[in-house]
């Protein structure tokens, strides 16, 4: 019997691996959140297919996302990077790539982690949304925007509103399981 699941995972099995692992699943750990504000900055403009199926390459080349390497990388590193045939070769994207590690690492010391940062845009509470259809799933909502803007204003790039709502939805920090699929409960725990 097949399980009933948000119709964009559709398609791949590995878009459908992440959908049943990872997507909305509420995730603290700074080293994943960490990894998940790099590929949705590398993302935009793209679809997210794109990434899953550069995601192995992406952690290649990028240390396994380890910001305090990346914070330290060259102009060597970046031409190495561009290069690199398995990720998106985007001098912008690997430049805030870098410099968003080094944001990370400043806004681990000021609040402890990261987590404890970015979670506090939700009250430290995932937000459950109950959609019935993906139509309704909004691009943005009240919570990206000022996400949005108070991560641009403490040093962060590659975050508009729409970059922080996908972040939000894949870190599990809101719930955008329409409410028929089986992870929409699951996701809740």
């Amino acid at each position: 019997m097949s399980k009933n699941r948000c119709s964009r995972c559709e398609g791949s099995d590995l878009y459908r691996s992440y959908h049943d692992n990872e997507w909305g699943k509420p995730l603290h750990d700074d080293d994943k959140l960490f990894e998940f504000l790099i590929l949705e900055g590398f993302q935009a403009g793209l679809s997210w297919s794109t990434i899953l199926n550069k995601r192995e390459a992406f952690r290649l080349a990028f240390d396994n996302f380890d910001a305090r390497i990346i914070a330290e990388y060259t102009d060597e590193k970046v031409a190495e990077l561009l290069q690199n045939a398995g990720i998106i070769r985007n001098r912008l994207k690997i430049n805030a790539a870098i410099k968003n590690a080094k944001t990370f690492l400043q806004i681990q010391k000021t609040y402890g982690s990261f987590g404890k940062y970015i979670w506090r845009f939700v009250n430290h509470q995932p937000i459950i949304n109950a959609f019935t259809s993906e139509s309704e799933i909004p691009a943005t909502n009240d919570i990206s925007d000022a996400m949005s803007k108070q991560l641009k204003k403490d040093g962060f790039s590659f975050v508009g509103s729409t970059i922080c709502y996908a972040y939000m939805q894949a870190t599990g920090m809101v719930n955008d399981h329409i409410t028929r699929c089986f992870r929409y409960k699951e996701c809740q725990k």
